[in-house]
């Protein structure tokens, strides 16, 4: 399996070449896929291979067969009654840097965090392109502020079968009011953890979506030792 997502990878490069999309943050514009999830493929991470859907819309920007971007078989590409209309030609012609009114950059970010103390500093992430697109219409029809969203990046298994790690949440830091049953990012005793917050006897508890609770016992939130960063809004998963 990780043979064949290295040759997705490789023909992935050779499709953004070929269709003239400078860098992955292009290609997320014209494509609609997020860009962390492009970086993914690219680099070949991941435990599991990318889902055809994303498959498809990768192909479908680079003008390519989707049987060839995905298990490289047939030609490469479409023949002119497939062609793909006009319009996606000039969305290819996105530039790394060129804004798009149609879409809004979130910030990739690791969350500095200190025990006790509310608020938080961010470190910018490159590691998967630095942002994450998506949108602008979901923005504002969900009426959250850009500046207050950031995008992290999961970490560990204590979330599964919600949250896999190295999936893409984008939090918004506008809301810290708890709401049982919903999913926060914490400052828990100075370390970023996201967890599911519960109300139980009175008390305010961050629960584990991981069924081993052995391992991933709920704990207790309360005080100056378990701050809320912000309520996760969205996720970019490559598992269904």
């Amino acid at each position: 399996m990780y043979h064949q997502r290295m040759n997705i990878s490789s023909r992935l490069e050779e499709a953004m070449r070929d269709a003239g999309f400078a860098s992955q943050s292009a290609l997320a514009r014209a494509s609609g896929v997020p860009q962390p999830t492009i970086n993914r493929i690219a680099r070949g991470a991941g435990s599991k291979g990318p889902e055809a859907h994303t498959l498809l819309l990768l192909a479908q920007a680079c003008q390519v067969n989707f049987q060839w971007l995905h298990q490289g078989y047939g030609p490469k590409r479409p023949s002119r009654a497939d062609a793909q209309p006009a319009e996606l030609s000039e969305v290819a012609a996105f530039q790394h840097g060129d804004e798009d009114p149609r879409f809004v950059a979130i910030p990739m970010v690791t969350l500095r965090l200190s025990a006790g103390v509310t608020g938080f500093q961010t470190e910018p992430d490159t590691r998967d392109g630095g942002s994450m697109l998506v949108s602008a219409s979901w923005v504002e029809a969900c009426r959250y502020s850009p500046k207050h969203l950031v995008a992290i990046q999961v970490r560990g298994q204590s979330m599964e079968p919600s949250l896999y790690e190295d999936d893409i949440l984008i939090v918004n830091t506008a809301d810290t009011k708890p709401v049982d049953g919903h999913v926060f990012a914490v400052n828990y005793e100075g370390e970023a953890v996201v967890k599911r917050l519960s109300r139980d006897a009175g008390m305010w508890w961050l629960e584990s979506d991981n069924p081993d609770k052995r391992k991933y016992h709920r704990k207790l939130c309360q005080g100056e030792g378990c701050l809320i960063v912000g309520r996760v809004v969205r996720k970019d998963s490559q598992h269904i």
